[in-house]
């Protein structure tokens, strides 16, 4: 193990979160996070944020948005409402310079507008979650919106494969019979958004049944690595998943394989890790006894004398370069966690098999300010992070720099509260065109699909 140099500096010394850049808002090396992106062109943001005269999303000077899709609208497929809870998305390449959105509802089984059901499309008609698809022109006109996939439930996030489908992610691990629910879940489920009834509504039971949240597929090998966002003590582990037909197309993962959890030598809890640069070698990968979790949840199964490792809301997951990131959003003492963190990102480097602490955020001072809990999280153009901070008070999406710089994006304005105690729905789900010329993100409640474009560097 060893210990690189840090910087430091606390949220105290961070400025107004609708300013312009503020300064460092986390600890670590931030040119670890951007490996094999494009470089950052220096830039220290886009300025400070414009309250917006609507009342719905502030952004710097030079920006503007369009409103695609609200919770409660109808459907242009004419199937339903749009549901609730807007959530994990990704954009892909259409015809035409058009682009498809798939987007995710983390519908619970008392969600307000549940996924409308449609034949063929539906895994569990009791399940109010799933995804629908947008299509929208080069202008960012919805041309399309219907459900691509129904009967699921709690579809957090998510990602995409490399052969442009969706992977949508049930947070959940009830079994038939609990909530109403005619089917087990806590599965992941594939959709082609061009095409939702060539993938239809099958789980991929091979994959595991846990509390899913991200995944991200290592692009020459295949290997899909998944989160788990764990509620309770015992917490998530970080999972692989060898298919037997890697890089096969649809059919693939449907195919089975073999699904491991991550061990780090020595340290059951991630959080016990403080010191950014802290590297762990010989990472092991041990096999999950039973994946579909008949009798007991993965977290809770047997996995040996060593033990296995856990972790705190691992939530957001990608590739970059030859590694794959995952986050932990935080981690609380109070929770059973073995300390205290305000989001760590972690990489990990498969032909190393060597695992890194590259980002702590915090420490937290004010819920109002950038640096608490980490959560969706993509590559930006010209190199960087976009980060969906999920705590409390305002929201935001923050951008990272490679110079270590936190600015604000965006802020949410449609206050679900009241006057004297506001609330705002927190962003979830940013991706970006495949032209890099628009950022989509959504906002969780009420549920809205936005579409910003601008001046990127």
């Amino acid at each position: 193990m060893t210990t690189a140099s840090r910087r430091s500096a606390t949220r105290r010394q961070i400025l107004a979160a609708s300013g312009g850049t503020t300064s460092i808002a986390f600890i670590g090396a931030l040119p670890e996070l951007f490996a094999g992106t494009a470089a950052a062109r220096g830039h220290s943001g886009y300025g400070p944020l414009v309250s917006d005269p609507d009342g719905l999303l502030d952004l710097p000077e030079g920006f503007r948005y369009r409103v695609l899709s609200r919770e409660g609208d109808p459907l242009r497929s004419g199937e339903g409402p749009v549901p609730s809870h807007c959530d994990g998305m990704a954009a892909f390449a259409g015809r035409r310079g058009h682009v498809r959105l798939v987007r995710n509802h983390e519908n619970r089984a008392d969600a307000a507008i549940a996924v409308p059901v449609v034949e063929g499309l539906t895994y569990d008609p009791m399940g109010k979650g799933g995804c629908t698809a947008l299509e929208l022109d080069s202008d960012n006109r919805v041309l399309g919106e219907r459900v691509a996939i129904a009967g699921t439930a709690v579809n957090c996030a998510g990602g995409r494969t490399s052969w442009d489908t969706w992977l949508t992610c049930e947070e959940t691990e009830d079994k038939a019979g609990t909530n109403g629910y005619t089917k087990d879940h806590g599965y992941i489920f594939e959709v082609d958004g061009a095409d939702p009834r060539r993938t239809g509504a099958v789980p991929l039971t091979a994959m595991g049944r846990f509390q899913h949240e991200a995944v991200a597929i290592d692009p020459r090998r295949g290997i899909v690595y998944e989160t788990e966002d764990a509620f309770e003590k015992p917490f998530g582990l970080f999972y692989r998943f060898l298919p037997k037909k890697p890089l096969g197309g649809t059919g693939s993962l449907r195919a089975g394989g073999r699904l491991e959890a991550m061990r780090v030598p020595g340290v059951p809890d991630l959080s016990a890790v403080q010191e950014t640069g802290t590297v762990f070698e010989g990472i092991e990968w041990v096999p999950v006894p039973d994946p579909q979790a008949a009798e007991t949840p993965i977290r809770f199964q047997d996995f040996g004398p060593k033990g296995i490792t856990h972790g705190q809301k691992l939530e957001g997951c990608y590739w970059g370069g030859s590694s794959v990131y995952f986050v932990s959003s935080f981690a609380h003492r109070s929770e059973g966690s073995a300390a205290d963190h305000f989001g760590q990102v972690w990489r990990y480097e498969p032909q190393r098999r060597r695992l890194t602490l590259v980002i702590v955020f915090g420490p937290d001072t004010d819920i109002q300010l950038p640096g608490e809990s980490p959560d969706s999280i993509t590559l930006a153009p010209g190199g960087g992070l976009m980060v969906c901070e999920d705590g409390g008070g305002a929201q935001h999406v923050f951008g990272l720099t490679r110079r270590g710089e936190v600015y604000p994006m965006a802020r949410g304005r449609q206050n679900t509260g009241t006057a004297e105690e506001p609330e705002w729905g927190e962003f979830a789900g940013v991706t970006f065109a495949p032209d890099d010329a628009t950022m989509y993100v959504n906002v969780y409640t009420p549920g809205t699909t936005f579409a910003v474009t601008g001046p990127w560097r």
